[in-house]
């Protein structure tokens, strides 16, 4: 008899705390469907207003004046470093880095590609196409592998585009002199 009042009474915090802990975590996803926004707004919770989302804690520094991804500034950077990679062979002399560097979200990204092309001999447009997954009205028949809609690691695009290179090598290499080309303009 001792053992089945046992027996119940477990079940029954079992049950109970199974409902609560389920009701928590529907709170915390809030409500989905039509209206859902409003729905969210209105209710009483005593949730506060920081977001549950661990990407949006980290504060970005896209809007500072001192990126080099900000519009304004972007630009700038990238009108002082045509010339300075057109002597150093890495541009083309009928080429500039804005129009080079356009797919790229990050200034670094499109350095590196630019480096990692001029130090192993590859031909930019496939590795731009491979890294950002733009295809561009560049020529692109000559690359080797697929160039297809999806962007891949700048080590990915240097192994399709050459085996017997290092790629990681090459990677790291080409992404030092990105980050020292930035840093001699002071970006």
């Amino acid at each position: 008899m001792k053992r089945s009042v046992l027996v119940v009474a477990v079940l029954i915090l079992s049950v109970s705390l199974f409902l609560t802990v389920g009701a928590e975590r529907a709170r915390a996803q809030g409500p989905a469907g039509a209206g859902a926004s409003t729905a969210s707004q209105g209710s009483s919770s005593s949730h506060t207003s920081h977001s549950l989302n661990p990407i949006k804690w980290v504060k970005k520094d896209k809007g500072s004046k001192n990126s080099p991804d900000s519009n304004g500034s972007r630009s700038d950077i990238e009108k002082k470093l045509t010339p300075k990679l057109q002597a150093q062979g890495i541009l083309p002399a009928k080429s500039n880095a804005t129009d080079a560097c356009a797919p790229f979200v990050a200034l670094n990204e499109c350095l590196a590609a630019l480096h990692a092309s001029h130090n192993l001999g590859l031909e930019f447009n496939c590795l731009r196409a491979k890294v950002t997954g733009v295809q561009t009205n560049a020529d692109l028949s000559g690359c080797k592998g697929s160039v297809g809609d999806k962007a891949q690691s700048l080590n990915k695009a240097i192994h399709e585009q050459n085996p017997n290179a290092d790629a990681k090598g090459a990677t790291k290499n080409a992404e030092q002199q990105a980050k020292d080309d930035l840093k001699d303009l002071g970006a």
